[in-house]
């Protein structure tokens, strides 16, 4: 049996190998590494979870140390693997980190939901080995804090998964910015005709590796379905959960409402349970992925833009909750179980409208899911369930608007009816000491029957409506200064030059 010994690697890999306790490479390590250390192009077809990153990148660092011509350009990166979701990302350059260890390289990522400034220091500093996605890549590029004139190797992995994502085009701008010199590793778990169109147009004379048919899925995955109403789904996803015994579950919606309302009846039926989809912020979706792969939240409900990017050992059940539409993301989703050569069950709930969807699977696959019938009491379940109050998706907030304030009038404190004044009125925004006149060292704006000059200002105290006290203001005037001129000396009149011209420089 070849062993990692057997490839050509050298030492210091090695080295990070044993310490993983990885000697024996899988089909996909032991036939795509030799030529990728060679410096060839690669097209590599295999499902997810057959040992991938391992098979691009334990060759490529090899590559990268042995070309290495000392200190690194800020902005540059010698190196670029392309991603389709954060997790994937995260998960490649850990790995690839992993690798490395002990020798003389830099690793990096950027991905969406993180701030730019954040993905700006990451590529400031110059980086052998960038792992990113299409979108906030080309956010960099368009900054120019990022320049790839000078990529020695790049790698699309999940080719097929960023063309449904809708990557097409980010992958054709980006083929414009690197070099046409370059080592290119292609790989994919299906190859419709698109992808490989796609594959033709970035590789040249490539070395084909495929370790299993095209759209197959894993081995030793039990497989079933279920056919049961769209709105009964959730309770008999409840009861499975309550009389079988897991060790993690991956349940699978078509939506990210979908996934949301599915923890949120889970939660109801006393079931802990997290949601990952695209409207989860960064922050959310890596604490829910952290709870799960600690085992602390066993079940995790996710959209299929999260099926690529989940590599965690001892998911034991994957749950099609709603087919999926492309029979291929079936085979993306169960491929979360049975790996690295454990056992897996995968479960799918079919209705009637999804049984076109669940024929498109088994053509494809050329299998047939066995039917597995509804559990005893199902029917009972589904009124407790319809009894089952799950909380709202989103807290109820305050009402602010149109709230009464502490003077009686609507709106918010800077708002001029707090003092009484129309909206459009200019002395609204002036500062309170000068928005009128006070008493005892308050204002008396907003005081209910407190007299009012001719334009709705207060008077002082000894003052009539319409007299003309001195102290009185009134059109925004100053209190007068015993000349006429509005409280101004010499008559209130500014000091200007020239019949009214301003003063010559």
């Amino acid at each position: 049996m070849t062993q990692f010994t057997d490839l050509g690697l050298s030492k210091p890999l090695l080295a990070a190998l044993a310490a993983k306790n990885y000697t024996t490479p899988t089909p996909i390590q032991a036939k795509a590494i030799p030529p990728v250390l060679a410096g060839k192009d690669l097209l590599g077809i295999a499902q997810t979870g057959t040992g991938k990153t391992a098979a691009f990148m334990l060759p490529s660092l090899d590559r990268l140390v042995a070309a290495s011509k000392g200190r690194l350009v800020p902005g540059r990166a010698r190196m670029l693997v392309l991603a389709p979701t954060r997790e994937l990302a995260a998960q490649i350059a850990e790995s690839a980190r992993t690798y490395a260890k002990g020798q003389p390289l830099s690793v990096g990522v950027i991905f969406g939901g993180v701030p730019v400034p954040r993905s700006l220091r990451e590529v400031s500093r110059g980086l052998d080995v960038l792992v990113a996605t299409p979108g906030r890549l080309l956010d960099l590029v368009d900054q120019r804090a990022l320049d790839l004139s000078a990529l020695e190797i790049l790698v699309l992995d999940e080719a097929d998964q960023m063309l449904d994502l809708g990557f097409i085009h980010a992958l054709k701008r980006i083929v414009k910015l690197i070099p046409a010199k370059r080592q290119t590793l292609f790989f994919s778990a299906t190859m419709p005709k698109l992808i490989k169109q796609l594959a033709d147009s970035y590789l040249t004379s490539p070395v084909e590796v495929s370790v299993t048919p095209v759209a197959t899925t894993a081995e030793r995955v039990e497989q079933h379905v279920t056919f049961v109403n769209q709105a009964e789904k959730v309770a008999l996803l409840t009861i499975f959960f309550q009389n079988t015994k897991i060790e993690r579950a991956l349940v699978f919606s078509r939506t990210k409402h979908g996934a949301d309302k599915i923890v949120r009846f889970l939660e109801a039926g006393g079931i802990a349970s997290s949601a990952i989809h695209g409207n989860k912020s960064q922050a959310n979706r890596e604490r829910a992925l952290a709870q799960f792969r600690s085992g602390e939240v066993p079940i995790l409900v996710a959209t299929d833009i999260a099926a690529r990017g989940i590599d965690i050992p001892g998911v034991s059940h994957v749950i099609n909750f709603d087919l999926p539409d492309v029979p291929e993301q079936y085979v993306h989703r169960i491929g979360r179980t049975a790996r690295a050569g454990a056992s897996g069950i995968a479960i799918a709930y079919c209705s009637d409208d999804e049984r076109g969807n669940l024929r498109d699977i088994e053509k494809l696959t050329r299998q047939k899911l066995l039917p597995a019938p509804l559990p005893t009491g199902f029917n009972a379940a589904v009124e407790a369930m319809k009894a089952l109050k799950p909380a709202p998706r989103r807290a109820p907030q305050p009402q602010q608007r149109n709230k009464r304030n502490e003077s009686g009038a609507r709106g918010h404190s800077r708002d001029p009816q707090r003092f009484g004044l129309p909206r459009n009125d200019p002395r609204s925004d002036m500062p309170e000491e000068r928005n009128g006149p006070r008493e005892g060292g308050r204002s008396m704006r907003g005081v209910p029957g407190a007299a009012r000059g001719p334009v709705g200002n207060p008077i002082r105290s000894g003052g009539q409506p319409g007299s003309a006290q001195p102290q009185q203001r009134h059109g925004g005037q100053r209190p007068g200064g015993g000349n006429g001129g509005g409280g101004r000396p010499n008559g209130g009149q500014r000091r200007r030059g020239g019949g009214g011209q301003r003063r010559a420089g």
